[in-house]
């Protein structure tokens, strides 16, 4: 197998005690299907499949991590369907630290169960969310990144900092960020206000937003667990309503049954669309580069990814060109 992250590095700072992470993976990974299947032979989501060596996309991802957050303090959204992919990874995982949903709705629930979990532990912690499906060429650049917003997020508990990744290309299969105009320009690293969000632009938009200095949208964002808690109180109160009315029985023997009465009324709802782009005020988006950064979501951007890296690797010959 190939060894694409061969070298060590080091915990950059100690982790602290605040500091919270939820890796986010419970959903069902529809669009990469076409791999996963050739890959591991089943129809396991992506995030529970490798797709370079040995090392599932959750694995990369919590390991990762563990270079500034506690492992005791990494949070595992999930969903329970996918109970067969998960248990043995995280044989080691407290059931505290695993946030089982009943089935997948979106973002915007899975999400809030997180910080309702959390908000019963620390509600004056920082919390970092993490997809579970990014390649980065330089993980170490990324996690000082992390590092720097956690701070940020930390002077500044009002506001939830994006990580906002330099584009590339005018990509139309990612979300954007529009930053507002800022002393500190195309600055890697520099905190500008979010002014607005573009979901999927035409190629035309992709190129002009490009030229203006927009950000591709990680979805990595790191705040107060009562600040993120806040912008659902506001703009999905009904939400936040039925899971703060049952919050004391979290963490239960009635939790199971709770969350089955809970999801059962719950439409799918998504993050990015019904809280985010409708919380600007709240948002600052930091501007980083040179991470190597790609979302492994759709089959033509892990093959590309590989074909830079120059790797072939054995399932790739079932798989169609």
């Amino acid at each position: 197998m190939i060894d694409t992250n061969s070298r060590s590095f080091q915990t950059y700072v100690s982790p602290s005690i605040d500091r919270y992470a939820v890796i986010l993976a419970g959903g069902e990974g529809s669009r990469l299907k076409s791999l996963t299947r050739a890959i591991a032979g089943d129809e396991r989501p992506k995030q529970f499949c490798s797709f370079l060596n040995e090392t599932s996309l959750l694995d990369e991802t919590r390991k990762r991590i563990s270079h500034s957050i506690c492992p005791g303090n990494t949070l595992f959204s999930l969903t329970k369907s996918h109970k067969r992919f998960y248990q043995r990874p995280l044989w080691n995982v407290s059931e505290r630290q695993m946030v089982v949903q009943p089935e997948n709705k979106g973002t915007a629930p899975a999400i809030l169960y997180s910080l309702m979990r959390l908000a019963q532990i620390s509600s004056d912690s920082t919390v970092a969310f993490f997809p579970s499906d990014h390649y980065f060429s330089d993980e170490e650049a990324f996690m000082q990144t992390v590092e720097s917003a956690f701070a940020a997020a930390e002077m500044n508990s009002a506001s939830i900092i994006l990580l906002g990744i330099e584009p590339e290309k005018a990509e139309t299969s990612y979300g954007w960020i529009e930053p507002a105009r800022s002393l500190f320009g195309d600055m890697s690293r520099s905190f500008t206000r979010v002014s607005r969000f573009w979901e999927k632009p035409t190629l035309r938009v992709a190129e002009r937003l490009m030229r203006s200095g927009c950000l591709w949208n990680s979805f990595v964002m790191i705040g107060r667990v009562e600040t993120f808690i806040g912008m659902y109180r506001k703009h999905l109160p009904e939400m936040y309503r039925i899971f703060a009315a049952q919050s004391t029985l979290l963490d239960t023997a009635e939790e199971p049954a709770v969350l089955d009465s809970i999801y059962g009324c719950m439409k799918e709802t998504n993050f990015s669309s019904e809280v985010l782009e409708k919380s600007s005020d709240e948002l600052m988006v930091m501007r980083v580069k040179d991470l190597g950064w790609c979302d492994w979501g759709e089959p033509d951007r892990v093959m590309g990814t590989l074909n830079t890296l120059g790797v072939r690797m054995e399932w790739m010959q079932s798989t169609p060109a």
